[in-house]
């Protein structure tokens, strides 16, 4: 066989094997083309995707700036209440120890329902002497209609100089 027929066999089965080739390249390049619609709808939707995290990231800072200023004022507020519920509380001891002390100067012993347990009352301050009373007590005006109504004529015999004092303090805290 002359080598020109062999040499054409050759460039005609290689020729084959290219066109063979290039139909399945023509294939997946056109597979491509359609998934190419496809892939820049995915490209639009990740971008609107990240702009909304990035606007839900910006609105997250400027929440959680509001909850930190909230929460600072809260705090605030809450060592203001402890501040004065403490106060509170050593103005009520005082004033009980006062009441107590002028009732016992007066000779005057508080209601019944007044009294409370022995834990729970403060100390007496020294260098005053509670006085036991046989006497009876003096009649206590009635009570008016109105609980809110704390007036208590300044002139009243029955009512001591501390309980003036007290209702005084109570007034003005309100």
């Amino acid at each position: 066989m002359p080598i020109a027929l062999f040499l054409d066999i050759l460039v005609a089965v290689l020729l084959v094997i290219t066109i063979g080739y290039a139909w399945q390249l023509n294939k997946r390049l056109g597979h491509l083309r359609q998934d190419k619609g496809e892939l820049e709808k995915m490209a639009l939707n990740f971008h609107s995707a990240t702009d909304r995290a990035e606007e839900s990231i910006a609105r997250l800072k400027i929440n959680v700036e509001t909850l930190q200023d909230s929460m600072k004022k809260a705090e605030a507020l809450r060592d203001d209440l402890v501040f004065l519920s403490e106060r509170g509380g050593t103005a009520a001891d005082r004033l009980e120890v006062a009441v107590r002390a002028a009732r016992d100067e007066a000779g005057v012993s508080p209601a019944p329902a007044a009294q409370t347990t022995a834990s729970a009352t403060p100390p007496i301050p020294e260098g005053v002497k509670p006085k036991a009373s046989t006497e009876p007590l003096p009649e206590r005006p009635a009570l008016k209609a109105d609980p809110m109504d704390r007036s208590v004529p300044e002139d009243d015999q029955n009512v001591s100089e501390a309980e003036r004092e007290l209702l005084r303090a109570l007034r003005s805290a309100e």
